[in-house]
């Protein structure tokens, strides 16, 4: 439910946005308000899952998601969708590590390599197919569902967690040794980044006092974080470990593969539907290619983990996840859905050889009592990754859009005799020289998105094949450990 619900409203997002009465700027929020709820909470949730105990957080965190759930689903107007988005968000991420920490405490060793499997499945699915669910929904019923599909699997989840979890007594201690200033600049910090990230472009950066405001606060938040560092008996997360060498490489290479997943995810719907007038529902089935060898290969994980040596196996992820991006360059304007068959396919293979190999590394690179902030921080690396493609994207994709158009436009001379029996030619097609001079610019601006687009993906395949030598770094890993489920 977690995962699937980042980008089940994607698809629907233009209906949502027509009935709740809210401009394409403003709908944004319905899907950046869970972003940025999920970066803030995944950080917090071992001090939470310690504080409360595990059944009773995910009991709470499950009861709460059910309910912002049906708000969503309820809801008639911007400000009701944005509450339960956000609420959704903040519950959401709690049950993404706390879910993996079932996981790795209550399977059998022998077990947890099928539950790694099992539950990588449904992380890696979950985002790649909500915009087929969603689209679905939408056209056949109503976008509500895509909420209400929440509630008997949330009561179903509740109903598991009560049987088979462990009741243990909050400590409510660790109210008193809490690292408050560290929790709150966390949150501010985060918080604030990702706000500024996702709505700089639209708010002309530093030009908006709003994003000035935002760009303060989230500077704050990092320096109280950074002071509850040094100041807290036991700090909200341990940012020391990113330190380590091995650690931070792979928190690096962490982000950098983030924002490939979700670059991508972004950018191919969008190039399907403004080149290849493809409705959600279809662009959503070419997106869910990549999920194919994902599900695949995710029963060998075991195997894989066991037999190949991690350095080979992130070097041949993330040589796949840059060359899939790079093999989408080849694109032009009358590409469809087809054209990224093998791409989508590359790209699914890449992501669990990078993803599931980086895991393991990310939670093997710290002591073992750190291994939740090791969790915590990876998590949010790789969905700050996200936010930063989709940032960057909002940025290229405005300037190279007017570069494009203006080197079309300076390559028509006046005086082209070419030009002058085109447009004469296609007056007599359509009807007027003014119809033609439209078709005309419209042409342009066609050639112009399609090129746009291919720098995208020609900047995300240089990103990650710069995260390459960062391979070196990494540690062969404990074949004896269990597996990390993070």
């Amino acid at each position: 439910m977690a995962t699937l619900d980042i980008s089940i409203v994607n698809s629907s997002l233009p209906t949502i946005q027509g009935e709740i009465g809210a401009s394409g700027t403003e709908g944004t929020w319905i899907a950046t308000g869970y972003l940025v709820a999920e970066i803030v909470i995944i950080p917090l949730c071992g001090w939470l899952e310690r504080l409360l105990g595990l059944r009773t957080f995910l009991l709470l965190v499950a009861a709460l998601f059910t309910g912002f759930s049906v708000l969503c689903g309820l809801s008639t107007s911007l400000t009701m969708m944005v509450i339960g988005r956000v609420g959704q968000g903040l519950t959401g991420g709690a049950m993404i590590p706390t879910a993996q920490t079932i996981i790795a405490t209550r399977l059998p060793r022998h077990q947890q390599p099928v539950g790694t499997a099992m539950f990588g499945a449904t992380a890696i699915l979950g985002p790649v197919i909500g915009p087929v669910i969603g689209g679905w929904l939408t056209e056949n019923l109503s976008w509500h569902y895509a909420f209400f599909l929440n509630v008997p699997i949330c009561l179903a989840l509740m109903a598991l967690l009560w049987i088979g979890l462990p009741h243990r007594k909050p400590q409510m201690d660790q109210l008193a040794k809490a690292d408050w200033l560290g929790i709150v600049g966390l949150a501010a910090f985060l918080g604030g980044l990702t706000i500024v990230l996702e709505e700089g472009e639209r708010e002309q950066w530093f030009e908006s006092r709003h994003i000035l405001w935002l760009t303060a606060l989230s500077l704050a938040g990092f320096l109280a974080m950074m002071a509850g560092q040094f100041t807290a008996r036991q700090p909200v997360i341990r940012l020391r470990i990113l330190l380590d060498r091995q650690f931070g490489s792979v928190v690096i290479m962490g982000t950098m593969v983030g924002m490939v997943i979700y670059g991508t995810s972004y950018v191919i719907p969008q190039f399907l539907a403004y080149i290849a007038n493809y409705n959600a529902q279809q662009a959503g089935g070419v997106v869910v290619l990549s999920g194919i060898p994902s599900l695949m290969l995710m029963p060998l994980v075991p195997l894989l983990i066991r037999y190949i040596d991690i350095r080979l196996a992130v070097a041949f992820g993330l040589v796949l996840l840059g060359g899939s991006a790079y093999m989408d360059t080849f694109l032009t304007a009358q590409s469809t859905g087809p054209e990224f068959l093998y791409s989508q396919l590359i790209r699914g293979v890449g992501t669990i050889f990078a993803m599931l190999y980086l895991n393991q590394a990310a939670i093997q690179s710290v002591p073992s009592e750190y291994a939740s902030d090791a969790a915590g921080l990876f998590n949010a690396a790789r969905n700050l990754g996200g936010s930063l493609a989709l940032a960057g994207i909002a940025a290229v994709q405005d300037q190279r859009m007017w570069l494009h158009n203006r080197r079309l436009e300076e390559t028509l001379n006046a005086n082209s005799t070419g030009l002058h029996d085109y447009l004469a030619a296609q007056a007599q097609a359509v009807g007027g020289t003014e119809q033609a001079l439209r078709a005309l610019s419209g042409t342009i601006q066609m050639q112009a998105l399609s090129m746009t687009y291919i720098d995208l993906f020609w900047i995300l395949s240089m990103g990650v094949i710069c995260t390459l030598p960062l391979v070196y770094f990494l540690r062969p890993l404990d074949k004896h450990a269990p597996l990390a489920t993070h």
